[in-house]
């Protein structure tokens, strides 16, 4: 009876466990739960430390799998000493994967005294003298308590152990990509982390060579190489380039006060004003908050002298815009299609919703549980937000970028050289960031986008022509995009995420 309670409590958890309020990667117990995580499975399974894994659970420790059943503490150890350990000619490995663990605190009138951890793992092989070799795959579950003021395991759940199959629609039937060769498939991943879909653009030698799309763009419509998707802040860089060129053309210019066009009435007497250029703006030097109504006093102010410090900043966007279309007499919808999006043959991209947008293929935003959330259609241009596009749109701007974006050679080194620092090994250049000193004596070029249930991200990497589009229109969507990026762009993507997650 009590394997019977338990099983109904892990069926129960299973279908509802997004309802608790996930622990940031950051905090004092994910952090702990993850070290946890790495002594139970990277000392204690990999290595076989038996010590290092009795240490960890409590004496009512219950463990269950799919295939081997239910044990106790004293069969678990007793399984795993001489199933895991026994051979040392073939002994399995355990690795977890990168991105997919997440932590549930549990309380009780308001206090922690426990947690759910869930995550993804791989399994592999290892045999003398061969590399690794891939078996499965599964989910998991512990319930980890505090224990005399330490974290002890009391449950863990492993299950779904299967070899996923390749998964993905190649753009071209002759470029030989491996789409996650020995990892879990992400039709599983987005299964399993209630993610709708995700578009992937994979671009090389200056080329976009692949397009996948995996998942649905609502319930009951599959997602397409084409399908749109509302992209959020992946709108600067587009603004961005859009300015650049009309300084490339002699119409604009990158350090004149913009206030020479438009002065918001809230700063029109503010001292600082006419330090505030297009530089500052587009590499976040501006001095405004992200976006006003965020300030208790929802007021436009300098929070900073422009061109001090960095700050993010939607804000700096829409008056650059509204500095320009004054000056030119045309909106920014405009002025982004003569210069950009005709030019380019960008044909599904959109500042905001038009008779020309098709709703059918529009990637609906979800949420946590993978529901599609209603969503708001704009009529107006917005410079930092709400750009509607596909994945083979927005690779044509990046490939553009990756071959000098029709900008003079010294107008395209203001672009891509560091303006503004962010953190150690991240700066922001003229609309992007930028991560120099990469493995590979490469740099990267960096922007997200991400709203209420949709996830994005850019990568280029100029110096070997390779780039990555992400598109995902669920909230839960940050889990896989860290793994694509690592499983595309190698070692280079590996130190973009570690820089990412710091």
């Amino acid at each position: 009876m009590k394997w019977l309670k338990t099983a109904w409590w892990i069926t129960m958890l299973l279908a509802t466990h997004v309802a608790f309020a996930q622990e940031s990667t950051t905090s004092p117990i994910f952090i702990a739960l993850q070290r946890g995580d790495s002594i139970l499975f990277e000392e204690g399974f990999n290595k076989c430390n038996l010590a290092a894994l009795e240490g960890l659970l409590v004496p009512d420790f219950e463990f269950y799998h799919d295939q081997n059943g239910a044990q106790n503490k004293a069969e678990f150890l007793k399984g795993f000493k001489e199933s895991i350990c026994s051979n040392t000619n073939q002994k399995p490995i355990r690795k977890l994967v990168q991105g997919s663990l997440v932590v549930y605190p549990l309380k009780n009138e308001g206090k922690i005294y426990g947690a759910i951890q869930m995550g993804i793992h791989d399994f592999y092989i290892a045999e003398p003298g061969k590399a690794l070799r891939f078996t499965e795959n599964a989910r998991f579950i512990a319930t980890w308590v505090l224990d005399g003021g330490s974290w002890k395991i009391k449950r863990e759940l492993s299950y779904n152990h299967n070899k996923p199959k390749r998964y993905g629609v190649r753009f071209d039937d002759n470029y030989p990509f491996p789409l996650f060769d020995t990892d879990a498939g992400i039709t599983w991943l987005l299964k399993a982390f209630k993610i709708p879909s995700v578009s992937i653009g994979y671009i090389n030698h200056g080329k976009l060579q692949q397009i996948s799309a995996f998942g649905e763009q609502q319930p009951g419509v599959a997602i397409a190489a084409n399908s749109i998707y509302k992209v959020a802040s992946l709108t600067k860089p587009i603004t961005a380039l859009v300015v650049l060129k009309l300084i490339e053309a002699g119409k604009w210019k990158l350090d004149e006060p913009v206030a020479h066009y438009y002065v918001d009435p809230a700063l029109k007497d503010n001292p600082w004003l006419l330090k505030l250029t297009t530089r500052y703006i587009l590499s976040q030097q501006s001095g405004f908050p992200n976006w006003r109504y965020l300030r208790a006093d929802k007021k436009l102010v300098f929070e900073f002298e422009p061109g001090t410090k960095f700050q993010y900043s939607g804000e700096g966007f829409e008056y650059l815009r509204k500095a320009i279309e004054k000056k030119f007499k045309k909106p920014l919808a405009q002025l982004a299609n003569e210069w950009l999006f005709s030019p380019l043959k960008m044909e599904d991209t959109y500042y905001y919703w038009t008779k020309a947008t098709d709703e059918s293929r529009y990637a609906v935003e979800s949420d946590t549980m993978g529901q599609p959330l209603k969503y708001e259609k704009y009529y107006t241009a917005n410079a930092a937000a709400n750009l509607l596009t596909t994945v083979a749109d927005y690779s044509k701007c990046l490939v553009h970028i990756l071959d000098s974006a029709g900008l003079s050679p010294k107008l395209y080194q203001e672009f891509i050289t560091p303006q503004s620092t962010v953190k150690a090994g991240v700066s922001w250049g003229l609309g992007m960031q930028v991560f120099p000193d990469l493995p590979g004596q490469e740099f990267a070029l960096q922007h997200t986008g991400g709203d209420e249930g949709t996830k994005c991200i850019a990568l280029l990497l100029p110096k070997s022509k390779r780039g990555l589009i992400i598109f995902i229109n669920g909230e839960n969507g940050l889990v896989i995009w860290k793994k694509i990026i690592e499983e595309y762009l190698g070692e280079a993507g590996k130190e973009i995420v570690r820089r990412n997650l710091e």
